[in-house]
């Protein structure tokens, strides 16, 4: 037996996204999803492979990872620079 990517489908609360694919990946995601099912025994929608497939590309991709890390850094909270002081006064 061919060993797939993606394991079972887990249920979770699903957050609706509109996609346009082309045909020749609609039908590769229709035979994807026919595969799985047969191991899995699951009976699967091709579109509910969607996200799993999506979500392990993402935690595989170690240039993603990277950049990512990266942002995570540039986006931590930096201490406020000191305020000048007023010449004006005094």
């Amino acid at each position: 037996m061919t060993k797939l990517k993606l394991g079972p489908i887990h249920d979770d609360k699903p957050v609706k996204l509109t996609v346009e694919l082309p045909a020749d990946v609609h039908r590769d995601l229709c035979d994807y999803a026919a595969v799985l099912g047969q191991q899995t025994g699951q009976d699967l929608e091709p579109a509910r492979l969607v996200a799993p497939m999506l979500d392990r590309f993402m935690a595989t991709d170690r240039g993603f990872a990277a950049a990512r890390k990266a942002g995570s850094r540039a986006n931590r909270k930096k201490p406020d620079p000191p305020k000048p002081l007023d010449s004006d006064q005094g």
